[in-house]
């Protein structure tokens, strides 16, 4: 008997490993029919024999097993700094095991509230992981990588929903759909299956809106450009952040890949924190290095930290610095959602003590900056309004804007981190999300990661694939509607929630 118990826990750290590879880069969706419904149906079956124990265990395990599988390269941040080398064990089990809590939250729920019909069990199911998937994304910094909807990441015409109820609406009934199978095995009548039937056909019908959104778009005017808008992509070594590269090599490295031309109106976009060993301020003593290369017709938009003294305390800011041609300072940005442990070090005072530090910096733990405002550039004849997202903050759904009065969303980008892994990939996932959500174009730079220009309805128009150096130019444009979900936000997601808790009666009452 013990056993069988072990045995079924390892089945269920397995279901959770094998539903990773629905996630990008692999995106082997059907996978989740199998995955996701033998959950279902396991915890349906405890729940009808009136099992009381581990009911907490069963969603851990299965989350522990899922998260393992796929936020493995998190380790991999740790291998550039001997100071961290200590921490991979601990990055590799302890960062699944605690994510896993939540999903075990939601099967304990699960076990707690009295519903023995399969429906009712089912859209149950799907509104307690949809629930517990919102807060992950949003409790503490937020965590809301691999929500099981990047299945769809490479399905563009599912995806246009997005425009209407956002990642975390469309997640939860990712969750429905993809356990919806497990009806044909539980049902209880003939009536049951039409309910699992239209659940297995509704991508049909979100095929079919967004086949229609796509059409419009595409046969929408294309606006040119009053100037060309240069993200590039570059391989640059991470030993920059350790204070071994050479300023002025990086510097005259990204002009040589940025190749400007002179009678060109341009904004070229360089990655996060790309040049080494200077500040903000300064970086105006490198003027020699732009001067033969650029001129007024160039403005450039370059990831570098920015610093600011009181007589309190030294603040150090991860910013995205707008430059006209000779390097005087436009306008700036300063990253708002850091990320813990690789911009700033959690109860650091504490922690610095036993020799840990931020992995990002040789000093001292980033600053946030006070909030997100569309960033104005009016400066020779370049009137730009965009919105600006530092590296982490791409994965945020619904909270990163609150005016949509902006032409593109930029996101500069290190994926260095990551490594050669597939992080990178889950990482560039997010930007088809937040552009289609959105209704904007969005213009991507990164350093060791992928690159690209993404549409309004998250086509990749340009890219610059991972381990590749180069650019893209963003010249024409197509004007697109303002969305829903870019209006009213997350609130979509209450609607969602609401028609759940409608079915959940609904088909309790019918039982």
């Amino acid at each position: 008997m013990e056993n069988k118990k072990y045995l079924e826990f390892i089945l269920l750290i397995a279901l959770g490993a094998f539903t990773s590879l629905s996630l990008p880069p692999y995106n082997y969706l059907l996978i989740n029919f199998l995955t996701i419904s033998l959950f279902f149906i396991y915890i349906f079956q405890k729940k009808k024999l009136n099992v009381k124990k581990h009911t907490f265990l069963y969603g851990w395990l299965f989350g522990f097993g899922y998260f393992l599988t796929n936020l493995y390269w998190i380790s991999i941040s740790l291998t550039f700094d001997e100071n961290f080398s200590f921490l991979i064990p601990f990055a590799l089990i302890l960062i699944p095991l605690f994510l896993g809590i939540f999903y075990g939250l939601a099967t304990y729920i699960f076990f707690k509230i009295d519903l023995k019909n399969s429906i009712s069990s089912l859209f149950l199911f799907s509104l307690l992981f949809g629930l517990i998937e919102f807060i992950r994304g949003n409790i503490f910094t937020g965590f809301p990588w691999n929500l099981i909807v990047f299945s769809f990441s490479e399905n563009l015409e599912i995806l246009q929903v997005l425009s209407f109820i956002g990642t975390y609406g469309l997640n939860m009934l990712c969750i429905s759909f993809f356990a919806s199978p497990a009806i044909f095995i539980l049902r209880q009548n003939k009536k049951e299956i039409l309910v699992c039937i239209i659940f297995l056909l509704s991508p049909i019908f979100f095929f079919k809106l967004g086949s229609n959104n796509i059409s419009s778009f595409e046969l929408s005017k294309s606006v040119k450009n009053e100037y060309v808008i240069r993200p590039i992509g570059t391989k640059i070594n991470l030993d920059r952040f350790y204070g071994n590269s050479d300023t002025a090599e990086v510097i005259n490295e990204l002009i040589k890949i940025s190749q400007p031309d002179k009678n060109t109106k341009t904004v070229f976009l360089w990655p996060e924190g790309i040049i080494p060993n200077v500040n903000q301020k300064q970086l105006k003593e490198f003027e020699f290095l732009f001067s033969e290369k650029f001129n007024e017709n160039h403005l450039l938009a370059i990831g570098i930290n920015s610093y600011e003294q009181t007589d309190i305390k030294n603040y150090y800011y991860n910013t995205l610095s707008f430059y006209d041609h000779k390097l005087n300072l436009v306008n700036d940005y300063k990253k708002v959602k850091l990320v813990p442990f690789g911009e700033f070090l959690p109860f650091e005072k504490i922690l610095k003590k036993l020799g840990l530090k931020s992995l990002t910096n040789n000093y001292q733990s980033f600053s946030s900056g006070d909030h997100r405002e569309i960033l104005l550039v009016d400066e020779n004849n370049f009137d730009l309004k965009i919105l600006p997202l530092i590296c982490y903050e791409i994965i945020y759904s619904g909270n990163i804007f609150t005016n949509s009065d902006f032409d593109y969303i930029v996101n500069i980008s290190e994926d260095g981190w990551f490594g050669n892994s597939i992080g990178p990939y889950q990482h560039f996932a997010h930007s088809i999300f937040r552009a289609i959500e959105s209704g904007k174009y969005l213009l991507r730079s990164a350093n060791n990661g992928i690159s690209a220009i993404i549409n309004p309805v998250g086509k990749i128009e340009k890219k610059i694939e991972f381990d590749q150096i180069g650019y893209i130019d963003f010249k024409d444009k197509k004007i697109f509607k303002e969305t829903v979900f870019s209006k009213y936000g997350n609130k979509m997601f209450l609607i969602i929630i609401l028609l759940y808790i409608f079915l959940i009666f609904s088909f309790n009452r019918i039982r």
